[in-house]
């Protein structure tokens, strides 16, 4: 079944804050196995004029994958999750996420295309700052394997 071209341009407001952590940053540096200090020491990432520790590039993964889940859930929008894979991802940062921040995020349905018997769903998110600064863009694309896939 084809996706609901109809999403296109959807956008999705904040429904919550999130609060970024050390703890949060620690354990998601363990986790992708890097071992840089600024992820991990406060002192670090200030000797490098950061106002605290900052998140691995990929960190915004956790605050937007529950964004992106909510819109593939969406039975209007006629995904099959059992068929969905991850197709690419991205990161566009006006500054990087330190420890402190509050972050919310506005997610839009960028596109839809069919290609090849497949759906292509690309997911957009607006990272904003408290003070409504722009952090970050993501993008990423979803791909729903059609039924001969």
């Amino acid at each position: 079944m084809a996706l609901d071209q109809s999403f296109i341009g959807r956008s999705y407001p904040p429904t919550s804050t999130y609060e970024v952590g050390r703890e949060k940053i620690r354990e998601f540096a363990d986790a992708i196995g890097d071992e840089n200090p600024i992820y991990r020491d406060p002192e670090a990432a200030r000797a490098v004029g950061h106002p605290d520790v900052i998140a691995p590039p990929t960190f915004l993964t956790v605050i937007n994958l529950a964004a992106i889940n909510t819109i593939v859930a969406d039975p209007e929008l006629g995904l099959d999750y059992s068929r969905m894979v991850h197709g690419d991802q991205s990161f566009q940062y006006t500054r990087p996420v330190h420890a402190g921040d509050q972050l919310r995020l506005t997610t839009y349905v960028e596109s839809i295309m069919a290609r090849a018997g497949n759906d292509f769903l690309t997911v957009r998110a607006e990272i904003a700052d408290a003070d409504g600064g722009h952090v970050c863009t993501t993008r990423a694309q979803l791909v729903v394997r059609g039924e001969g896939a």
